[in-house]
């Protein structure tokens, strides 16, 4: 009886689970990937799975963002890739993360299902089976798709924007850019956040900050087949890499595997020379972007086809327009979009891609609008009276600002293609599109030449790398070898490789490889950038504005031009206590690591001098004449100049701010710490006593000077006593240098009470005092923080 009943139960349940969509009258049904139930009088989707414990691509992403630079919450935003599954359990599917950083790439079963098992995974979510029919279950999708994939309201909350919480009864899923394909699912929801704004970011961006809504994009994408052959990684290659633990590896070997990312190119006729691909690698230009900024970005992004030409593959690179029928978020389509933000903010290269392999499934770049509007901003302060005659001359301002984005657009889709930064490559006459491109200017009859601001066409290096991530080589040639004679040809001809952390200025110490700057000598480009400077503020007048404009603007304009010389300043302050290193491998013939020879630092140091002189920061009085106090709608921002004058313009400050980033950066922990330890090992080298001196006979040892470049001067003197003790309290210095610093101090104090006249000496003295009573409790006056020059943003290793 007891069986009969049973059997009865579970005819009834089958029979229910089969008639759950039949109960659905208003079903829209999509074949694809995965097969769609849309129900409009519900607002929900229902999927129906039929691949158990088959492995796919899942991705989250913003098709629709915030806006804001400082969030990172952009349109066309990528949330990471992750391969999952669905696996069966009970009355629920599961979707299962498997955990591919650690594995076993093993014939053995055993052996694979072992580490399996030691390491944990995760499951992303839990349907209960709605119906089900032989191999196929239905599942209510709803759900997955209306949270917060993408993490909003984490990201709000962690920048201190506010607490807010998804509201279902204001999100929706958006049916317009839900679609199956055959190798892919594409689905979206409309999300509101509820809560209450607690930062600027986030007011400045909404039309309601306590409501905020965004659009999330899902895809589920077919996992590519078995024939990529991933390639070997080697950190000179200049190529992004993936690792993961494999633990079938002989113990004799390394247990880390790390291979190249890159998209599958194939030639057609590999035997030639010079063939088309299989299939080309296509990318989509957002059908959006104005000219004549859309033809700039085509004929950037294009360049890459010279490198893939000089590997032996004809159209293999293309850049088209995006079809007006087409999603860019759609995975079959490779896309460059233009972004628009509240401010300029960094631009990026992003991909998907198969975890398992590093294969490159698709790219992803993201242009700043606001980039463009900078870099006119930048010829307009220096071109010399480009609205004397004309306020319609903005063809000289525009044509430089395309020149600058058509480098960016190569730059950004060359990080998709697989490729790292090169902050070395400026050094050899700016060989690759991966660095970050400072205008080089010239100096010509008393005016701004702008002639060869940027190069045209893809560099040296950039061929290199190409060469190293998609030649293809036949079976006779040992590949490995293959590649490292491309990247020993390339060192032969002078290239060097030098990514993201060794070329920052806080610390950094590589002499060549540094961010937005020019020539094989960091020394001599700033003489050349000091002197470009020194023109264009010569040739600065009203008529860098155009008529009807507030002065304000002017003040504006002025903010790139003063602030010129930031980061070849960065570039050169790098060389003291510099260390020459590659990313070296046994037989690779390249020199390991030295330090940079002491006449490269004395006459780097000689030359970065001249940008804490009061003769460099001083802005003419002409030029303050033209400065009146901000006009009425036309407020200070982060990118202007910041005053303790109240509402007039303070150029005291100016020159605060532009000799404490030179000090700042001079004096840091590190930089401190190697030159201690530089001079310790090599009684020749320049030492931390030896820059103390230097810097101090430079200035507060110098004889005052009285009027607008004393003042200027004193306030450079302050600079210079506040770098020393913040280099002394802070937690990075090593007791070598505590000790050098405080006693160079306590000398100074000496000398500075001896001045019994100068009430500014006196004054410096008293300060020293005040921080040696109480080292711990000392309050440094605060600098005006210079304005933002690199873009806005949290600044990215993709950028």
């Amino acid at each position: 009886m007891y069986k009969k009943f049973v059997l009865a139960a579970l005819i009834f349940i089958n029979y229910t689970n089969a008639q759950f969509l039949e109960k659905k009258n208003d079903l829209e049904k999509q074949e694809g990937f995965f097969n769609i139930y849309y129900q409009p009088s519900e607002d929900k989707i229902f999927l129906e799975v039929d691949k158990l414990e088959e492995e796919f691509l899942y991705v989250n992403s913003l098709s629709s963002g915030v806006g804001s630079n400082d969030l990172g919450l952009d349109r066309g935003q990528l949330g990471g890739e992750q391969v999952v599954l669905f696996k069966k359990a009970g009355n629920k599917l599961l979707l299962i993360q498997p955990n591919l950083k650690y594995r076993a790439n093993s014939d053995n079963d055993l052996e694979v299902k072992s580490v399996e098992q030691a390491f944990a995974k995760s499951v992303l979510f839990g349907f209960e089976i709605k119906e089900h029919e032989g191999k196929s279950y239905i599942i209510d999708f709803t759900p997955f798709l209306l949270r917060d994939a993408h993490g909003v309201a984490k990201k709000l909350k962690d920048n201190d924007q506010g607490t807010y919480k998804l509201d279902l009864s204001k999100s929706a899923l958006y049916m317009a850019r839900t679609k199956a394909f055959v190798e892919n699912n594409e689905f979206e929801a409309m999300l509101t956040f509820n809560g209450e704004a607690k930062g600027n970011y986030i007011r400045s961006v909404s039309p309601n900050s306590d409501f905020v809504t965004v659009v999330q994009h899902h895809s589920f994408i077919k996992l590519p087949d078995n024939q990529y052959k991933p390639r070997v990684f080697d950190p000179r290659s200049g190529s992004f890499s993936i690792s993961y633990m494999d633990y079938a590896t002989p113990v004799f070997e390394p247990i880390q595997k790390r291979y190249i990312t890159r998209h599958r190119l194939e030639k057609k006729n590999p035997e030639l020379p010079m063939s088309e691909p299989i299939e080309p690698i296509i990318y989509y230009l957002d059908n959006g972007t104005p000219e004549p900024i859309r033809s700039a970005l085509l004929d950037g992004a294009s360049w890459w086809n010279q490198a893939f030409e000089a590997i032996g593959f004809k159209n293999a690179f293309q850049v088209k327009v995006l079809p007006e029928d087409a999603d860019p978020m759609d995975v079959r389509y490779n896309v460059i979009q233009w972004v628009h933000r509240s401010t300029r903010g960094w631009s990026y290269g992003a991909s998907v891609k198969d975890p398992r392999t590093g294969e490159i499934i698709k790219g992803h770049v993201s242009l700043g609008s606001l980039r463009i509007r900078q870099d006119f901003l930048i010829a307009q302060a220096l071109m010399n009276k480009p609205f004397e005659k004309d306020d319609d001359n903005y063809e000289p301002m525009l044509a430089l600002a395309l020149a600058r984005i058509r480098q960016l657009a190569a730059h950004e889709v060359g990080h998709t293609l697989g490729f790292a930064h090169n902050f070395a490559a400026s050094a050899l006459d700016r060989a690759s599109v991966m660095d970050y491109p400072h205008p080089q200017f010239s100096v010509k009859d008393g005016h701004v030449d702008f002639s060869k601001a940027y190069e045209t066409g893809i560099g040296e290096w950039d061929k290199v790398t190409v060469a190293y991530s998609y030649s293809m080589f036949s079976d006779s040639i040992n590949e490995n070898k293959a590649l490292s004679k491309i990247l020993r040809n390339a060192f032969e001809e002078g290239h060097q490789f030098i990514s993201d952390n060794d070329a920052r200025a806080k610390g950094g110490a590589h002499p060549n490889a540094h961010l937005w700057d020019n020539g094989p000598s960091a020394a001599e480009e700033l003489k050349n950038v000091l002197a470009v400077r020194q023109a264009a503020i010569e040739n600065f007048t009203s008529d860098n504005i155009r008529t009807g404009e507030p002065f304000t603007v002017l003040e504006d304009v002025f903010v790139p031009l003063y602030f010129f010389h930031r980061y070849q300043t960065e570039a050169v302050i790098k060389v003291i206590g510099g260390v020459d290193y590659n990313y070296a491998v046994k037989g690779g013939n390249q020199k390991v690591v030295e330090e940079v020879d002491v006449a490269i630092q004395n006459e780097a140091l000689k030359v970065l001098l001249q940008t804490i002189d009061p003769k460099t920061l001083m802005i003419p009085e002409n030029i303050l004449n033209l400065f009146p106090p901000r006009a009425y709608g036309f407020n200070r921002s982060r990118e202007s100049f910041k005053s303790h004058n109240g509402v007039t313009f303070d150029p005291i400050a100016a020159a605060e701010t532009a000799s404490d980033f030179t000090l700042s950066l001079l004096f840091h922990p590190e930089r401190a710490n190697r030159l201690l330890q530089q001079a310790a090992l090599n009684s020749n080298q320049l030492g931390l006593e030896d820059l103390i001196d230097i810097i101090l006979q430079s200035t507060i040892e110098n004889p005052y000077r009285s009027g607008y470049e004393g003042e200027v001067q004193k306030i450079i003197n302050y600079n210079v006593v506040k770098s020393l003790i913040r280099l002394s309290v802070n937690k990075n210095t090593s007791p070598g240098v505590k000790a050098t610093t405080d006693f160079k101090l306590k000398r100074l104090k000496t000398w500075l009470e001896r001045r019994k006249k100068d009430s500014f000496a006196s004054f410096l003295a008293t300060e020293i005092n005040i921080y040696f009573k109480e080292p711990q409790k000392y309050q440094l006056f605060q600098t005006p923080k210079i304005p933002d020059g690199s873009p806005i943003g949290v600044d990215c290793l993709m950028n």
